[in-house]
């Protein structure tokens, strides 16, 4: 797109507030009419860098209860920021509506402009329109949540005391990545659907036949009679919801030892963990969708005249070590950036779409070509998490351009293997098998509640099911274990079972 050239909306490091405002109103006009953002009203603050430390040990959100872990993780962050040994980012959003962003006041109005662009509007485009966060977070409530979780906490502490309330709290946290539901669940019927329920229930008993109602009689005693004890126990978990996944939820609502205000903050616990769990299923993308808005937007700034030279090449710089991708032999290799993979793949389905090759046009028949780039982004940052984006995105070009390989480790091998490489059948393997590091199905435990008798033992039995071989560490599972054991007031077994293979 051409533009006249215009007038900077700034010129030197300085920021004030109505700068910021002219600059949030060209970055508005440029992402909602020129890319077709969807966004929540944006709430802009500038906070100062020891607010910035305070909002990392709270995970980032505005209001939260008291824990000693976040006065620990304030207390080391606090001290590598001012021995030099870790900066602090630029912004933090909030997945909220209004979107909350946290900008640094040490930031350059260049920086300003920048992480306006990031965070105020690629972030909360993502967060608006992305189904995960949909499915799973309350934008709207979020706050009031926050409020209530922390003055319902306080009150505890007021009336039961600090230590009784710690302890929950510790053991609510160490369980927390095991207290969230990671597949949704279809929604309790209306009163008008369960009547349509039961009408068509009826007609159907009605309409059998007799034969059908004595064989359905005869089987149900033979089952009953072959083994009494197998039918009471499925009938228990069936009555419990068992097997169930998310702990935390089957604790809050089946624990013999715990008091309703313990229920509660368990309650608090899983509610956030599960507000946060989609951003551990898009991280890839959503910094991805983020960096590409900003690059696009300061580039298009720049073209309109609204941003000198000085405050573009800023902008770029700080562009650069953000999406850079250290070699494996370098020392700041950390494992892939999300940041690079994420903006390189973004840029790649535009080039896919404006300049495809055969190659592309053969891999990706469904948008190669298409001249609206930006609804074809728009609709994979709305449609899919990390490990499906990868798996449905992720072109040869990308593999080879990341010096992409698949390592195979086989215990009964001496050394490792290298056992996909670039060709037509490599690409498909390591694009597979590079998502599937970002499916917290697969990389975090599955570990559900199996049985449970509340009228006998009262033995809390859980099922480890090990995938690739990979149990759990004996010192993490022997503390969650003692954590488990004080919520549930009984015995904790563990037993882990091996993954059934595909067939």
């Amino acid at each position: 797109m051409t533009h006249a050239k215009k007038a900077p909306l700034f010129d030197g490091p300085e920021w004030t507030f109505e700068l910021l405002e002219k600059a949030r109103c060209a970055i508005e006009d440029i992402a909602l009419n020129d890319l077709g953002l969807d966004v929540y009203p944006n709430q802009i603050e500038i906070i100062s860098a020891e607010q910035m430390l305070d909002a990392y040990s709270c995970v980032g959100l505005p209001l939260m209860y008291h824990h000693w872990s976040f006065g620990k993780h304030f207390a080391r962050d606090e001290a590598l920021y001012r021995t030099g040994r870790q900066g602090l980012a630029y912004e933090i959003v909030i997945n909220s509506n209004p979107c909350i962003s946290y900008n640094m006041e040490e930031n350059t109005m260049s920086m300003q402009t920048l992480v306006m662009a990031h965070a105020a509007f690629g972030h909360n485009h993502f967060f608006k329109t992305n189904y995960l966060f949909q499915q799973w977070t309350d934008a709207d409530g979020i706050h009031d949540y926050l409020a209530f979780a922390k003055n319902y906490i306080a009150a505890c502490e007021e009336r039961y005391g600090l230590d009784e309330v710690e302890w929950v709290l510790d053991a609510a946290h160490a369980l927390q990545s095991q207290g969230v539901f990671r597949y949704g669940r279809p929604p309790k019927p209306s009163a008008e659907e369960r009547k349509a329920m039961m009408a068509m229930r009826e007609a159907y008993e009605t309409g059998q036949s007799a034969l059908d109602i004595w064989t359905d009689a005869v089987m149900d005693l033979k089952r009953d009679a072959d083994d009494p004890r197998e039918a009471a126990e499925a009938a228990r978990r069936r009555t419990m919801n068992l097997p169930q996944e998310n702990l935390l939820y089957f604790l809050e609502k089946h624990s013999p030892a715990l008091e309703p205000w313990q229920r509660e903050i368990l309650r608090i616990v899983r509610m956030l963990a599960q507000y946060l769990y989609p951003q551990k299923q898009t991280k890839v993308m959503n910094e991805g969708c983020a960096t590409f808005v900003h690059y696009y937007i300061i580039n298009a700034l720049y073209d309109q005249g609204l941003i000198t030279q000085g405050a573009l090449m800023e902008m770029l710089h700080s562009h650069t070590n953000v999406v850079m991708q250290p070699e494996f032999d370098d020392p700041r290799f950390g494992g892939i950036n999300p940041y690079a993979l994420g903006f390189a793949m973004m840029e790649d389905i535009r080039r896919i779409c404006e300049h495809p090759t055969d190659e592309d046009k053969d891999w990706f028949p469904e948008f190669a070509g298409n001249p609206d780039w930006r609804g074809v982004l728009r609709e994979a940052w709305a449609s899919y998490r990390d490990e499906s984006f990868i798996q449905q995105f992720l072109s040869p070009h990308l593999i080879r351009k990341f010096k992409l390989f698949t390592l195979t480790d086989d215990e009964d091998h001496p050394k490792m293997v290298i056992s996909q490489i670039h060709n037509r059948a490599g690409y498909k393997a390591i694009r597979r098998d590079l998502a599937r590091q970002y499916d917290l199905a697969h990389i975090e435990p599955d570990i559900q509640v199996t049985d449970a008798d509340l009228r006998g033992d009262r033995v809390l039995k859980l099922t480890h099911t090990v995938r690739d071989g990979v149990y759990l560490s004996e010192d993490d599972k022997n503390e969650v274990l003692n954590h488990l054991r004080r919520l549930w007031g009984y015995d904790v077994t563990l037993a882990a079972v091996e993954a059934e293979l595909p067939s």
